[in-house]
């Protein structure tokens, strides 16, 4: 175990890419949930869809990125709403966060994998450039909060090493993120103290569940100050 408990960051973040890592980004959207009457990343959100949002982050800091679903229905759906995005189906029937784990590790072209939730849809680019910075030389990154609570679905996997973690994982018939983490050698966890300083409020671990909640921010806050579609950065 690797802890990164601070961060110094005495310069402007200029999203260079980090000298020889290969990324991609895989954006889970294949769970089920019973609070909504559609697919929950393709609500709409300030006139877009939710997982719209977690593309347009994360898309300049990869190589690729691939949105995992359930069913032929979804693939269907998200690739309507989507484009130039690849969408690939679960390899195992179950709907759980390490089976859609395993297909993107599967899939993904990238040396490191960026895993997401696609109902994260103020998640923060400057956080995920950090996870990735710290990549290099470990199986994954992975953000903690101070009572030991950890962000799976929003933390940096080497790519290989984590297939067969879940593999290895699904094997013992075990179904859990944190289950398939405790397979990993050297993971480094970040603090979210840290995280703070280039996220404050620490928005982007925040994530909408129920159409309530959707409601809550379509009112309250306004598409210039929360919704906005992300403009580039330096490269």
């Amino acid at each position: 175990m690797i802890s990164a408990g601070r961060i110094y960051i005495t310069t402007n973040l200029s999203y260079t890419p980090v000298v020889d890592l290969k990324a991609s980004a895989v954006i889970l959207a294949g769970g089920l949930s019973s609070r909504f009457t559609s697919e929950k990343g393709l609500a709409l959100l300030g006139g877009r869809p939710l997982i719209a949002y977690v593309v347009d982050a994360v898309k300049p800091l990869v190589g690729e990125v691939l949105v995992v679903v359930k069913t032929k229905e979804q693939a269907e759906a998200y690739g309507r709403a989507l484009d130039g995005i690849d969408v690939v189906m679960d390899v195992y029937k179950e709907a759980c966060p390490l089976v859609g784990a395993l297909t993107g590790f599967t899939v993904a072209d990238g040396d490191y994998t960026l895993l997401l939730a696609c109902d994260t849809p103020f998640v923060s680019r400057d956080v995920l450039w950090l996870l990735l910075e710290m990549a290099p030389g470990v199986d994954a990154v992975i953000p903690r909060w101070p009572n030991g609570y950890i962000e799976p679905l929003q933390a940096v996997y080497h790519t290989k090493t984590a297939e067969k973690a879940a593999q290895k994982t699904i094997r013992k018939e075990e179904r859990s993120m944190n289950a398939m983490i405790k397979n990993l050698k050297r993971v480094r966890y970040v603090s979210t103290v840290a995280l703070k300083q280039v996220d404050p409020k620490l928005k982007t671990f925040t994530n909408l569940n129920t159409p309530i909640e959707f409601r809550k921010f379509n009112i309250s806050h306004s598409s210039k100050q929360f919704l906005q579609k992300p403009q580039p950065h330096e490269k």
